[in-house]
């Protein structure tokens, strides 16, 4: 993978609690822990695209203390041994868990580069991937902190914007950031998707872990203390490392897009057409499904009959039949059945929240 120099440690965010793949993704059990497309579970999708390329180390998972169990059986079953496994005290958001990973590598091999990545995207297109992952690094090397533009396919609301400007000296696919914009209304992001310039902003990153922490000490240089401290004050227990709680949990619930990718001069962003979905609501599983004819997809157990644009999905649960309907969502789990027009699929978290005020969730 281009240069050989290159030394760069996969950093998997597994925090996430995926509400609104309810009730496949439970709270005992989110959504990246299990198989949603294929038969390996998201995370381990995820570990795998990084095994055995040249460049890339053993990864550095960032979870809870509460998914601890998951993450190592999830690891075993695929037979990955993990450089670490931090353990937040609680989730602080991403500029938090980027920190903590950037600390370990400062301390464990401080030349090495990290490339952060959610647990629980799909990306079908790997080639793609690693062709940007190239480009990336040689930006990543020369002192930029790098983010993965996706190319859009449709004009989005539900995600943040990464604006691109002039090609970065040098790297005709590496663009300077003009501009990070929050998710937008439909009629702006129309104008978006129109325009060119404009790519979807997936989670992912790639920098030198020294230069992060540079960044972050000068932009958020409460997150740096409160990670700094944490971690100079965790337990070791192998390549399990809880992090102090008390300093860690005394840091800002912040983003790292808003704690420093906005306010740092020395972004960039590498565009990537690499068939990736966030997989965050039944709409967008179905989405990238193999459909049939009439836009069904069949997951399971199950059968649509005289319906067409359905996402019928049985894992664990009773065997479901359609009759008659368009653009549903029919979920069947051994824990819950959801049915709901497909549309609505971006409001299953207010069931979750039902749920909890129930206390059944």
């Amino acid at each position: 993978m281009g240069d050989h120099s290159a030394r760069i440690y996969p950093v998997i965010l597994s925090g996430g609690s995926g509400t609104r793949l309810w009730p496949l993704s439970q709270p005992h059990r989110p959504k990246q822990f299990v198989p949603v497309v294929g038969d390996r579970s998201m995370i381990q999708e995820t570990i795998m695209r990084v095994m055995d390329k040249s460049d890339f180390l053993a990864p550095i998972i960032v979870s809870g203390e509460s998914q601890r169990h998951l993450v190592v059986d999830q690891l075993a079953q695929i037979g990955v041994d993990p450089a670490a496994i931090l353990l937040e005290p609680a989730a602080r958001n991403t500029a938090a868990a980027v920190a903590i990973a950037a600390c370990w590598i400062m301390v464990n091999d401080p030349e090495a580069m990290m490339m952060v990545m959610p647990s629980d995207h799909v990306i079908q297109d790997l080639e793609s991937l690693y062709v940007a992952v190239r480009a990336a690094t040689a930006a990543a090397q020369a002192g930029y902190l790098v983010t993965f533009g996706i190319q859009p396919t449709h004009p989005e609301t539900g995600y943040g914007y990464i604006e691109r400007g002039v090609p970065v000296a040098a790297m005709d696919t590496v663009h300077e950031v003009v501009n990070f914009h929050e998710k937008p209304p439909l009629a702006l992001a129309t104008r978006y998707f129109e325009g060119g310039q404009h790519y979807w902003n997936g989670g992912m990153f790639l920098f030198g872990a020294h230069n992060y922490l540079t960044a972050l000490n000068e932009h958020a240089p409460d997150v740096a203390a409160a990670s700094q401290q944490a971690m100079e004050r965790s337990v070791v227990d192998g390549v399990t490392i809880r992090p102090e709680s008390a300093s860690f949990m005394a840091g800002p619930d912040i983003s790292i897009d808003h704690a420093v990718m906005e306010k740092a001069t020395n972004t960039a962003v590498v565009p990537v057409d690499m068939g990736w979905s966030d997989v965050g609501s039944w709409d967008a599983l179905w989405s990238i499904w193999a459909l049939d004819g009439n836009g069904n997809g069949v997951n399971g157990d199950g059968f649509v009959l005289d319906g067409a644009g359905n996402l019928v999905y049985v894992s664990d649960g009773p065997p479901v039949a359609a009759l008659g309907l368009q653009d549903c969502v029919i979920v069947s789990t051994a824990e819950g059945v959801l049915v709901a027009p497909r549309d609505r699929s971006q409001d299953v978290k207010k069931i979750v929240d039902h749920l909890k005020r129930r206390g059944t969730a």
